[in-house]
């Protein structure tokens, strides 16, 4: 009796040993994982991605044009999208989305890279598709915990708190025409 007991007892042991040690080598790996800091400048209209401290690419970038500001502070990530579609704007395109505000402000690649260089979004930070593509692979594997995003810059005109469409283009110019005729 007594030698079975201390079989099951060495059982149970080296059974919490591999748990432990596997909870060690995952830990020291999480532990490691890459940082991610995303700095926007709305004043230069640039983005530079550091990866653990070190600057990897600097980008130009479009941020919110007047009246349309993008927020500036300190943030991090909390949603990915890698085929995103704007429920405010007419389902435009916002590949590789990185929503990082609550209002749904986020980072996303734009077929309109002739803009690049000046404040002319939504609210949203425009890339170029191929440099939104390599920045949300970047996020993607050091994770969202991991990644910090400052934008930075320029004056905050109104209200950021939320992106809503001017009144002009929910409707048509003929139907509020043909409303005020009726």
């Amino acid at each position: 009796m007594f030698w079975g007991d201390l079989e099951g007892t060495m059982w149970r042991l080296s059974s919490l040993a591999a748990i432990i040690l596997a909870a060690l080598i995952s830990g020291a790996g999480a532990a490691a994982a890459e940082s991610v800091q995303i700095s926007i400048n709305k004043v230069d209209q640039k983005m530079t991605v550091a990866i653990d401290g070190v600057q990897k690419y600097v980008w130009l970038v479009s941020t919110g044009a007047r009246g349309y500001s993008t927020p500036s502070g300190f943030y991090t990530p909390f949603r990915m999208e890698p085929d995103h579609y704007s429920d405010e704007w007419d389902d435009a395109p916002m590949p590789h989305s990185i929503f990082f505000t609550p209002a749904g402000h986020a980072i996303h690649g734009s077929p309109h890279t002739k803009s690049l260089g000046r404040p002319v979004s939504h609210g949203c930070v425009r890339l170029a598709p191929g440099n939104a593509a390599t920045l949300y692979a970047l996020v993607q594997k050091a994770g969202m915990r991991n990644t910090r995003v400052i934008v930075s810059g320029g004056f905050d005109f109104g209200s950021a708190a939320q992106i809503k469409k001017p009144e002009w283009l929910k409707t048509s110019w003929w139907s509020s025409r043909h409303r005020a005729s009726q």
